[in-house]
């Protein structure tokens, strides 16, 4: 048995020795886990999970030869958290490892299949709003025009006060309108990017919008590769998320139990990641972490669509634009929220989209 094409899988893979300490762990083990290879080898493989005699019964059977495969449901702690997996003990024969352990976690397909749905259903909305967009754009150029000339007419120059009232909304729609419609006419100038460099620009931008009312912190995966992409809708989507959270922060209750607000900028790389149904080998995951009260439950399933807001005179569509931006270049937002932990995770492939 070649271990070279476990390495083409992204289900992750355990081969144990007659022990039951792992031998050999795959590229898909090593993200599942959240350790490298040489972490892994030498661990009983048992002790990878929260049921550890449940499993360690499993591989002991798998040794003895007593059955050719056995699946079981089981947890595992991944960045302090608990990670539901599916494990199926395989039992070999005639090779170097008398059992295979593959782990896969139940939530990756459920994960890719809503963000397949989130995609489908944001480009309903957005084609919705980008007609009805088009529609409005030529009566408000006519209503400005219109009160730029009933301006020019007016007998009493204090009565223009009305007309600017007229012009400037309008001037207001049209940007609004622009937002809805603009990011699809230019074509991305997609160059290589240094993702940590957009951070930084954003960091200085939410310090300087929020002085000291938001703490910044930094998680960067030092190792990451420059990312092909257009920086400028890059950080314009990084800034609208990043910004969202820190509004969220700065306008919570003050109580006791409130932490002070911080904002964790965090950088990794993935593997073996579905994106707009295809399969990329590798991807970067920039995750913008707050410690706020968390997506309200109402506006949770619609907090990507373009105009939805929970916050007093917001427009809703930062977040918008940002999923926007991001799926221009092959990715997704995703994000998970409860009280104290708001993650949203930016997910680009490595290659070109």
């Amino acid at each position: 048995m070649n271990v070279d094409a476990f390495e083409l899988l992204a289900t992750a893979i355990l081969l144990v020795d007659p022990q039951g300490h792992v031998v050999y762990a795959n590229t898909a083990a090593e993200d599942l886990f959240s350790r490298s290879r040489r972490q892994l080898t030498g661990q009983p493989a048992a002790s990878l999970f929260d049921d550890r005699e449940q499993l360690q019964s499993s591989i002991d059977q798998g040794l003895k030869g007593i059955f050719a495969d056995a699946r079981q449901l089981s947890s595992l702690r991944r960045g302090g958290e608990s990670v539901t997996v599916v494990v199926t003990t395989v039992s070999l024969s005639g090779q170097p490892w008398p059992v295979l352990v593959e782990v896969r976690e139940i939530e990756q397909r459920v994960l890719a299949d809503r963000n397949h749905r989130l995609i489908d259903e944001i480009e309903t909305h957005r084609e919705l709003l980008r007609n009805l967009a088009h529609e409005v754009k030529n009566p408000l150029g006519g209503l400005r025009g219109a009160a730029q000339l009933l301006e020019a007419e007016l007998p009493d120059p204090s009565l223009a006060e009305y007309t600017q009232v007229i012009i400037s909304e309008a001037d207001r729609l049209q940007a609004l309108v622009d937002r809805l419609i603009g990011p699809q006419r230019v074509p991305l100038n997609a160059k290589p990017v240094n993702i940590h460099e957009v951070c930084e620009r954003v960091s200085a931008l939410i310090q300087a919008e929020f002085r000291d009312g938001v703490t910044i912190v930094r998680d960067y995966d030092a190792s990451m590769p420059d990312v092909p992409g257009d920086a400028a809708r890059l950080m314009q989507a990084v800034l609208n998320v990043a910004r969202n959270a820190a509004q969220e922060l700065v306008i919570q209750a003050p109580g006791d139990d409130v932490p002070a607000p911080q904002i964790t900028l965090r950088t990794r790389v993935a593997r073996r990641v579905m994106l707009a149904h295809r399969q990329h080998r590798m991807a970067l995951v920039l995750s913008i972490i707050d410690n706020g009260p968390g997506v309200p439950e109402q506006i949770r399933d619609r907090i990507f669509h373009p105009l939805v807001t929970a916050r007093p005179g917001g427009t809703g569509l930062g977040l918008s634009l940002a999923q926007d931006f991001v799926q221009q270049h092959g990715g997704i937002i995703e994000f998970e929220s409860r009280p104290r932990h708001t993650e949203f995770r930016l997910v680009l492939p490595m290659e070109p989209a």
